[in-house]
C-alpha cells in the first residue's frame, strides 16, 4: 500500500494561480487541524497542520510535487436572513456567537430553528435555502 502525500501548505485565495483539483467541503469540515480528504477527482491525500485551521471557499492546498487542491464550499443547509434592519439582525447573530456570511440584502447563517425564531420576532424574514457557505472570519 502507497502512503498518501501529506501536506502542510496553505496557499490563501488570491495568491496562486493555475489549474488545481478540488475537495469541496460544508463550512464545519473546513475547520480541522488533522484530516485525510480525497479530491473530487479522487485524490486521497493528509493535511497535517501543526495547529488548527480554518480554510476558506477559493484557498488551495499544494500537495508534495506541486499538485494543487482548491477549496470549494459545499451546499449547505442555511437560513437567508432579509429584512428592513439587517444590521440589527447581524447584531443578534453575532451575540449569538452564530457564523454568518454577509451579503448583498441578506445574511445566510445555517439552520438553526431557535435563531429562526428569534430572528422572526426581530422582524426578519427567515428562508430556508441550499447554498454554499462562507460566513465571515474573526
Amino acid at each position: 500500500m502507497t502512503a498518501l502525500p501529506i501536506t502542510q501548505t496553505i496557499l490563501p485565495k488570491g495568491t496562486w494561480t493555475g489549474t488545481a483539483d478540488r475537495v469541496t467541503l460544508s463550512y464545519d469540515d473546513r475547520f480541522f487541524r488533522r484530516r485525510k480528504l480525497v479530491s473530487d477527482e479522487g485524490v486521497g491525500f493528509v493535511v497535517d497542520m501543526p495547529q488548527t485551521v480554518s480554510l476558506d471557499a477559493g484557498d488551495a492546498l499544494e500537495l508534495p510535487g506541486g499538485v494543487l487542491v482548491e477549496i470549494a464550499a459545499a451546499p449547505e443547509a442555511l437560513y437567508a436572513v432579509t429584512g428592513s434592519n439587517l444590521p440589527r439582525l447581524a447584531w443578534h447573530i453575532g451575540n449569538r456567537h452564530t457564523p454568518c456570511q454577509i451579503a448583498d440584502g441578506r445574511l445566510l447563517i445555517q439552520r438553526d430553528k431557535v435563531i429562526g425564531h428569534m430572528l422572526e420576532h426581530l422582524g426578519a424574514r427567515v428562508t430556508e435555502v441550499t447554498e454554499p457557505f462562507t460566513p465571515e472570519g474573526g
